[in-house]
C-alpha cells in the first residue's frame, strides 16, 4: 500500500474514534449538564428540534426521525418518555390520521427555552472555550462535509472508490 494512502487511512481512522468519542462523551457531560431538569442529550436534541421556528406547529414522527437521523423505532420510546413527563403532545396530524404529530407543551417550552437553555449555554461555553469565531466556523464546515457524505453513502449513492485525496 502506498504511504500516502496508508497515512490517509491512519488518519481517518485516527478521526472516526475522535468522533466516537466525541459522541460518547457529548451524551455523558451534556446529559450531567441538564440532568437536574430531568432531560438526556436526547431530550434535549428532541426539544431543541421542536424549538425551531420551521416546526412551530410540530413535526410528524417520521420527519423528526430524519431529521435528527434516528430510527423511528429509536425515537417512539423517547418520545414516549416525554409526553409522560409533560415535555410533548402526541396526537394525530393533520389530513392523515395515521400520522403523529410531536408538539412540544407549555411545560417543555418553559423547561427548555427557561431552565436548560441557560445550562446548555454554560456547557457549550465550557466546551468550545478554546475555539475562536473562526475555528468554530471551520469545524462546522467539516462535519457538514462528513455528515453529507455519510447520507450520500447511506443512500447508496457514494462511488466505489472514494477521492485519494483533496
Amino acid at each position: 500500500m502506498p504511504k500516502a494512502t496508508e497515512t490517509r487511512f491512519d488518519l481517518a481512522n485516527r478521526l472516526f474514534f475522535r468522533l466516537y468519542q466525541c459522541a460518547n462523551m457529548l451524551h455523558k457531560t451534556g446529559s450531567r449538564a441538564v440532568e437536574d431538569e430531568g432531560l438526556t442529550t436526547q431530550q434535549w436534541a428532541v426539544l431543541g428540534a421542536l424549538s425551531r421556528e420551521a416546526a412551530r406547529g410540530g413535526m410528524g414522527v417520521g420527519e423528526l426521525a430524519r431529521y435528527l437521523m434516528v430510527s423511528r423505532q429509536n425515537l417512539s420510546g423517547l418520545l414516549g418518555r416525554m409526553e409522560r413527563d409533560g415535555h410533548l403532545r402526541i396526537g394525530p396530524g393533520g389530513r392523515d390520521r395515521r400520522a403523529r404529530m410531536v408538539t412540544m407543551t407549555d411545560s417543555g417550552r418553559q423547561v427548555w427555552q427557561v431552565r436548560a437553555q441557560p445550562k446548555i449555554r454554560a456547557y457549550y461555553a465550557q466546551v468550545l472555550a478554546d475555539f475562536s469565531v473562526n475555528d468554530l466556523t471551520h469545524t462546522l464546515h467539516y462535519l457538514l462535509t462528513i455528515l453529507q457524505n455519510m447520507e450520500k453513502l447511506d443512500a447508496g449513492q457514494a462511488q466505489a472508490d472514494p477521492p485519494a485525496s483533496r
